[in-house]
């Protein structure tokens, strides 16, 4: 695999905005055929770690270079339509808060240009020695505070 094989499988940034495309996998659905809800935020994980690995910081790395960790505080879904077996979806990231010890993302499943998932999530940075809020490290919060989009469409 490539260098830019590699970088194709995290997606891309379009202006402020990343995108992260994947496939619906059988193993993603329930016997009908249809994505099951806890998985959508597996996909918006996953979109946001590859973001974070886009802006060069690999989740392993911030752990072991800064001893904390990056945490969901608080986390909203509102299903409006369902995804099914081998659809072709896009996660659209933005960031909408960067804090001190906290980061807020609004993230949207779509189909084509059809909303089916819209989740708004904040995290909270941890420290991984005394479990507690820690600030962001200046490099993390500086690299998401260029991609603060707060203007909605």
């Amino acid at each position: 695999m490539t260098q830019n094989d590699h970088d194709a499988l995290l997606g891309h940034f379009e202006g402020k905005r990343h995108y992260y495309p994947f496939i619906v996998f059988y193993d993603d659905t329930d016997a009908g055929g249809i994505v099951y809800h806890s998985n959508y935020l597996a996909f918006a994980e996953r979109a946001r770690t590859s973001m974070l690995h886009q802006l060069g910081f690999p989740n392993r790395n911030i752990a072991e270079r800064h001893k904390v960790a990056i945490a969901v505080r608080h986390c909203t879904v509102d299903f409006r339509r369902a995804a099914l077996l081998e659809d072709r979806l896009t996660v659209e990231t933005r960031v909408i808060k960067v804090g001190g010890a906290s980061l807020g993302f609004e993230q949207k499943v779509m189909r084509g240009h059809e909303e089916l998932v819209v989740i708004e999530i904040y995290l909270a940075c941890m420290s991984l020695t005394e479990l507690r809020a820690q600030r962001l490290p200046e490099e993390v919060r500086t690299a998401y505070a260029r991609y603060l989009d707060v203007n909605e469409d």
